[in-house]
């Protein structure tokens, strides 16, 4: 491939493109730093000059695949309608990501000495998710009992249809998101107050 004269944004696009490309084509362990270098168009030391390694690399392409499928949080008027329709968009925007991570990245697991769990935590950043923005409408709207929540009861909405993604690598069917909304969610979040 011819080396191409691109700079910034241009470049740092077709870089990381180039990475996701590479990494959900061949997975970590066979993950190149030269190999995103020949796809891209350019050189490794263009790659050095941004990302000390591999695994950064990988993080900043994962990242940036992530950014390009923001799912904008509904607003639909109630809390069963926010969850189905924020899982039906993270099941068509946001399976790819999670089947990734499960299948491609046990190198970078081990290499790193990370958890998914943190990579989560790199990828979010300091934003507030959709659950958290889903379920704080709920709490004005007077559908759910602040009292009531913690953060795991917050995010289980996310857990469960990640857990039916990462159990079958393909998106969860409506009738499981359904399951997950109406049989085990709701009743959880909208529970009366004891006493």
């Amino acid at each position: 491939m011819e080396m191409q004269r691109r700079r910034g944004k241009d470049l740092e696009d077709a870089l990381l493109g180039a990475a996701w490309t590479e990494l959900t084509e061949r997975g970590y362990a066979a993950f190149t730093l030269e190999a995103v270098a020949k796809r891209a168009g350019t050189s490794t030391p263009v790659i050095y000059r941004r990302w000390a390694n591999r695994a950064r690399m990988v993080e900043a392409a994962i990242a940036h695949a992530s950014a390009r499928r923001v799912v904008d949080v509904p607003d639909t008027g109630t809390l069963r309608g926010d969850l189905i329709a924020i899982l039906h968009a993270a099941n068509a925007s946001r399976t790819d990501l999670l089947v990734a991570a499960a299948v491609l990245l046990d190198g970078y697991f081990a290499d790193t000495g990370s958890s998914p769990r943190q990579l989560r935590e790199l990828l979010l950043a300091g934003r507030h998710s959709a659950a958290e923005t889903i379920v704080a409408r709920a709490v004005r709207r007077g559908e759910v009992d602040a009292s009531l929540l913690e953060p795991r009861l917050v995010s289980l909405p996310f857990d469960l249809f990640r857990h039916e993604v990462l159990m079958t690598l393909e998106p969860a069917s409506d009738e499981a998101i359904e399951r997950i909304v109406d049989g085990i969610v709701l009743p959880l979040l909208t529970r009366p107050a004891p006493g």
